[in-house]
């Protein structure tokens, strides 16, 4: 079972291999706390919903985790999971926990 911090460093590290193929890379530097979606953020929504496939893409791939992370759930929320790397992180979480039936995103990690 993954981790949150072998979530955040997939997510980072899909975002660096996005930013080699941009014609303006983004800067990384704020690591977590990069803003992903909306005011100063680097993606706009169709950068966004690609870069949001490539991530479900990997958790599949990487921790046989399979989560839709743009459903209606995802994009109801008053807090966007997409506001940050580590909005995003935790929004993983919640749903790698949804799935495996646990209370909380700590449960499921630990299972």
């Amino acid at each position: 079972m993954a981790d949150e911090a072998a979530i955040r460093d997939m997510i980072l590290a899909t975002l660096a291999e996005v930013n080699e193929e941009r014609e303006e890379p983004f800067d990384l530097a704020p690591g977590p706390a990069l803003i992903l979606y909306g005011s100063g953020g680097v993606f706009d929504s169709m950068g966004l919903v690609n870069f949001l496939t490539t991530v479900e893409e990997k958790l599949e791939d990487d921790f046989g985790v399979t989560v839709s992370l743009t459903s209606e759930k995802a994009v109801s929320r008053k807090v966007s999971p997409f506001a940050s790397v580590e909005a995003l992180t935790g929004f993983v979480m919640e749903e790698i926990a949804e799935a495996d039936g646990a209370d909380t995103p700590l449960q499921a990690a630990a299972s």
